[in-house]
């Protein structure tokens, strides 16, 4: 047996796909003195890479979860693993149908090659398969079975034959000690291992291990059942393990695939079964292996009827039975998405859980480029497991969630759709009469925002505003949003942004440690507010917020609910030591309210205690913040703007939140004031003024030059990023953010559509939009723009395609409509000159 070590740069717990890609990719970036470990023994430890079904669907709505794949199938190709065998997406419904050619425009978006496919071509690529009860298909060629434990195999091979590897197998980690909030000591029953770095790979057993080191990895283990039945002549026949194209059977939520001599058909359509990592039995203890559970029949009796409907001629024979059947386990985390990154509690210790075999090289070259460079090359911001909310960690909302989630693996999930399960986690204290007003809540990190009011629904009349006719553009939408749009641009409306996360920054370190994460100038007067992009280590986006400076060394910084939990991470990551600094999150002691529109200054004036003249333009300029009583609550008043109006955020202690939304509705209410949600702040406003979002237009991959955020100069300060922020601020952008003009598309029964978001654009010609380093052009944003008269979208375009007047098409579930490049760069198309919100 191979010597254990005491010491180890790192050490990778689990050797299933995902721990063998990790290993291999650090020792292939430099790390050495590498330990991976796994309690079971090898090549198959007995976690989900053992049994889960090996094959792999390339195309995916989501571009992070396609480049993954697409990377790992490229890896598979080139260790010799992966045997193409094309697969189909059937559709037995209408409405599935749709969902096809939604997905047929994320494949044309992200370059995958596929095609739509008649029940008649369904049934000449699988000759058993009854296409009477198919309406079409969603054909890709490149689909492939892959074996992940060869993979593995090849991998740690790799690793060790560079000198970097240690592997101890039927090894179990007893404990992880920190010291500091960082990682010290692994504990295994072979001896203790000292260690700066950990990376927990080991699936469904990930919560449980970083348990020990006093971490919380948000996921919960969940069946999913299988069966094979066999034998089948016509499989057996081709004397292959796989000859036909795998079937996803998506209405009934079921795959279909040969697997030698049988068919192995797979559910996600029964009753969520969740369990705890510390009741899955050990080796000795299970009869298979640890996550091969008991099958329970009953639950898969009405998918059996499903797939005999389909399989019918090879299914309903006696020489067919069920031969091998298990309840297996994976991992369901609380939005659906991998959990990957340094955990937020603790420093070292990584978390690379809930990966699909698909996704598995990919995913490990990630985490090695990040534990390496500080920035993997694919954005991993919607799997950094430090997206979550401290609540959203908790055992119950993680299997609420995930039991509500398991069923949607197939489904069809719309953009804007909200969860339903463990709502009213955290509410503002404008929530009761928000309830009242007929508020349309959605949710954002716990939080419950209006997106419309039901009150307002006189408005949609008075202003003429059209509805939505096809149910897809209208579903989790409505009309009374830009209702809400006009009457704010009018009059005045408060929208509630309480949701926002908020960070306290103060200490004689404060000013240097900002300087450091930001790239606008921090030193300016005291009560300047400054809008400022962070980024990463490589110059892309890893934020934007505002910073308020409040003292000479106090400091507010605010940012996006949905992206808080990963800011206020990356805040704590990059404090000094010597403690000169304190970052204090105060959101849940901060309520916010926005108030905007041409009324804004006079509903303000009538309620402030302070001189008549305090909120003039002289008194009280555009990009400040001042203290102000409202009524009888005091209020950080910061005048900025995100709609594109006059007016105000108003911060308020939460206890005297709801006397603030009192005191202004009574004093809007001769000025027209309504309340607006967060579907004029977020989407109808913003995409007026063409105002980035974050997740949207701003990512990993771009930085502020093609995003249109270059600031007028570059500060002397050293910063993260800088020196890649400098250089793309020298050269020519390879894109560059564009907003575009849909005037009237109708589709081909004559229904005004309206694209939602991730949509290809496409030259007149059909052909794919691509810059030189190979990124798509595709929406990353569309919304009505009720002020212009007109539906926008925005997307990076490619500088030969960023001329204001260009033509080019956007494909939306399987139609395309002409675009017109209606602005380059960030002037915005509604009053250019931000008249409106500076006046």
């Amino acid at each position: 047996m191979t010597p254990f070590p005491e010491r180890a740069q790192v050490v990778v717990i689990g050797a299933g796909i995902v721990g063998n890609s990790v290993v291999h990719h650090l020792a292939r970036l430099g790390w050495r003195d590498i330990l991976l470990v796994d309690k079971g023994p090898l090549p198959d430890p007995g976690g989900s890479t053992g049994h889960a079904s090996n094959f792999v669907f390339p195309v995916d709505h989501s571009r992070e979860i396609t480049l993954l794949t697409a990377d790992s199938m490229r890896q598979y190709t080139e260790l010799g693993t992966l045997t193409t065998c094309g697969g189909i997406e059937l559709a037995r419904t209408p409405e599935r149908v749709q969902e096809l050619h939604r997905r047929m425009s994320s494949a044309r978006a992200w370059g995958i090659e596929a095609d739509l496919v008649t029940p008649a071509q369904v049934a000449a690529d699988v000759p058993f398969l009854d296409p009477g009860v198919v309406l079409a298909g969603f054909r890709t060629p490149s689909v492939a079975v892959v074996d992940p434990l060869r993979a593995g195999e090849l991998m740690r091979q790799r690793a060790i034959e560079a000198g970097a590897l240690t592997v101890a197998a039927l090894t179990e980690v007893l404990g992880i000690d920190t010291d500091d909030g960082r990682v010290r000591l692994v504990r295994t029953d072979r001896g203790d291992v000292e260690t700066d770095h950990v990376v927990v790979a080991c699936g469904v057993w990930s919560p449980r291990i970083a348990r020990l080191a006093g971490a919380t990895i948000p996921l919960t283990p969940a069946v999913h059942q299988m069966i094979d039945v066999g034998p089948i002549a016509e499989l057996a026949a081709t004397g292959r393990e796989i000859a036909y194209p795998i079937i996803r059977d998506m209405d009934p939520l079921m795959y279909e695939r040969q697997s030698g001599p049988d068919l192995e058909i797979g559910s996600y359509a029964h009753r969520p079964i969740l369990c705890d990592p510390d009741d899955i039995p050990s080796a000795a203890a299970a009869a298979l292996s640890p996550t091969q559970l008991p099958f329970t029949p009953d639950d898969f009796d009405p998918q059996m009827e499903a797939a005999l409907e389909l399989f019918a001629g090879i299914l309903d024979r006696p020489d067919a039975g069920i031969r091998h059947a298990i309840n297996g386990l994976l991992s369901l985390t609380p939005d659906g998405h991998p959990l990957l990154g340094e955990t937020p509690e603790v420093r070292g210790l990584w978390s690379a859980a809930a990966v699909w075999i698909k996704e598995g090289p990919g995913v490990g070259r990630l985490i090695a480029e990040w534990m390496t460079d500080g920035s993997p090359e694919i954005d991993p911001a919607a799997a950094d497991i430090a997206r979550f909310a401290p609540h959203e960690r908790t055992r119950a909302h993680v299997r609420a969630r995930a039991a509500e989630g398991f069923n949607k693996t197939y489904g069809i999930v719309h953009p804007r759709e909200q969860w339903g399960s463990d709502r009213g986690a955290r509410r503002s204290p404008f929530h009761e009469r928000e309830v009242a007003l007929g508020a349309e809540f959605f949710e954002v990190a716990g939080w419950e925002r209006p997106q419309w009011y039901a009150a307002n629904a006189p408005l949609v009349a008075e202003f003429g505003v059209e509805d939505r006719p096809h149910e897809w553009d209208a579903r989790w939408w409505s009309p009374i949003i830009n209702a809400e749009h006009l009457a704010m641009r009018r009059g005045v409306a408060v929208i509630d942004l309480s949701a926002f996360s908020q960070f306290d920054v103060r200490g004689p370190g404060a000013l240097a440690y900002l300087q450091h994460l930001t790239i606008a100038q921090m030193d300016r007067p005291v009560g300047r507010v400054i809008y400022t992009p962070v980024l990463g280590p490589d110059g892309g986006f890893r934020s934007d917020l505002t910073v308020v400076r409040l003292g000479v060394s106090r400091f507010r910084v605010v940012t996006g609910g949905a992206d808080g939990a990963r800011d206020l991470a990356w805040f704590r990551r990059h404090l000094p030591d010597d403690g000169s600094v304190v970052l204090e999150d105060v959101t849940s002691a901060v309520c916010t309210l926005g108030l905007w529109g041409p009324r804004a200054r006079d509903v303000l004036a009538a309620v402030t205690d302070d001189l008549d003249d305090a909120v003039s333009d002289d008194r009280f300029p555009f990009a400040t913040a001042r203290e102000l009583t409202i009524g009888s609550t005091p209020v950080l008043a910061l005048r900025l703007s995100y709609v594109g109006e006059l007016g105000w955020e108003l911060h308020a202690p939460t206890e005297a939140g709801l006397r603030l939304w009192d005191t202004l509705v009574e004093a809007g209410a001769p000025h027209g004031l309504v309340p607006a949600g967060i579907g004029v702040y977020g989407t109808t406003a913003r995409i007026e003024k063409g105002y980035r979002l974050m997740g949207h237009e701003l990512d990993a991959e771009h930085g502020p030059v093609e995003a249109g955020l270059a600031l007028p100069g570059l500060k002397s300060a050293d910063f993260v990023g800088k020196a890649a922020y400098t250089k793309a601020r020298e050269g020519e952008p390879e894109a560059t953010l564009c907003t575009l003009r849909l005037d009237d598309a109708r589709d081909a029964a004559g229904l005004r559509r309206y694209p939602q978001g991730g949509e290809p654009l496409l030259m007149t010609d059909g052909q794919r939009i691509v810059d030189r380093r190979g990124r798509p052009s595709y929406v990353t944003s569309a919304g009505a723009a009720p002020s212009l008269g007109t539906y926008l979208l925005m997307a990076y375009l490619p500088p030969r395609l960023a001329v204001e007047g260009a033509d080019l098409l956007v494909e939306y579930l399987g139609e395309r409509y002409p675009v017109t490049v209606a602005r380059v760069g960030r002037t915005p198309l509604f009053d250019p000159d931000d008249a409106r919100m500076r006046g």
